[in-house]
């Protein structure tokens, strides 16, 4: 049977991950193995369980024990964690619970693969340069899963796929789809970090290593960009690349230019009616379906 606490109020330190910890307290950069994430509605815990990641302790509306929450409650993996339950009345004072579908779950953040391990038998994936915006990278994860892509790079600008927000927008497909940094920070205090510096040498970065990398592991290059040397997103040498990276950049400024430069493809999505390009989610949907066909 679940571990049901009822609450009525937030002052139970438990609370802390659902009503005042912030997404980056939550990230625990510095130490990634005690990093937790907050998942939320049936359908994304659901998926976030399925891929084996680990809960923590549940928050749920009252009313919601009869409806969808009833099968995340009685799953195995919850059957001894706590499961804090109240009304709506009280729930509602925290912030953006009215959000959910009446339904959260702390888990523990999971062990990222690496480049390598998510790109071996990879032929198309998608590399997110800077995507800042959460629902944007909800958005392009949705796509991605949907439409035949094998995996998803960001680089360190990027959100975090597991934030709330992001984890929502994709209806929980970014723990059905595999994904990693590329060239991620790495905290000046960690062992990695003092290896460089003993050796005098720098971290790579995707600025001065990222395309490299890609190259390396036998992927063609496909910058998502306006430029006089765009091609278009039908172009035929394009489609018959048996390994392709599709590089999309951050919301306004696009990708940076000496992304641009040290790719072997400059694309371009063909508009009409004057206008001049799509949001980056939007035109992730397109450069997906059209480049992903060869699967």
């Amino acid at each position: 049977m679940p571990n049901i606490i009822h609450i009525t109020d937030f002052s139970n330190k438990e609370l802390d991950i659902f009503a005042r910890l912030s997404e980056n307290d939550l990230l625990s950069r510095h130490k990634p193995e005690e990093g937790i994430f907050i998942a939320e509605s049936p359908n994304v815990i659901e998926r976030a369980l399925n891929a084996g990641c680990i809960p923590i302790s549940i928050l749920v509306e009252e009313k919601e024990m009869q409806k969808d929450a009833a099968k995340i409650l009685f799953r195995p993996e919850c059957e001894n964690i706590p499961i804090f339950i109240a009304p709506f009345e009280i729930l509602s004072n925290l912030t953006g619970f009215q959000l959910t579908r009446g339904l959260l779950c702390a888990m523990k953040r999971p062990f990222l693969p690496t480049v390598e391990e998510i790109c071996k038998n990879a032929r198309r994936i998608a590399v997110l340069e800077n995507v800042v915006n959460p629902t944007n990278v909800g958005a392009i994860f949705r796509s991605a899963a949907a439409l035949n892509m094998d995996a998803v790079l960001l680089t360190a600008g990027c959100s975090n796929p597991l934030y709330r927000r992001a984890s929502r927008v994709s209806m929980g497909t970014v723990f059905q789809i595999p994904w990693t940094y590329i060239c991620p920070d790495i905290p000046k205090k960690s062992p990695e970090n003092l290896v460089y510096k003993k050796n005098g040498t720098k971290p790579p970065t995707w600025e001065t290593d990222g395309i490299n990398q890609l190259h390396a592991l036998g992927f063609k290059t496909a910058a998502m960009a306006l430029t006089d040397e765009s091609v278009s997103i039908d172009y035929p040498d394009l489609l018959k690349e048996e390994k392709l990276a599709i590089i999309l950049g951050t919301e306004g400024d696009g990708l940076a230019s000496t992304t641009i430069a040290d790719c072997d493809y400059t694309v371009k999505i063909p508009m009409s009616h004057g206008v001049d390009s799509l949001n980056v989610a939007a035109a992730s949907a397109v450069a997906f379906w059209e480049l992903g066909k060869l699967k």
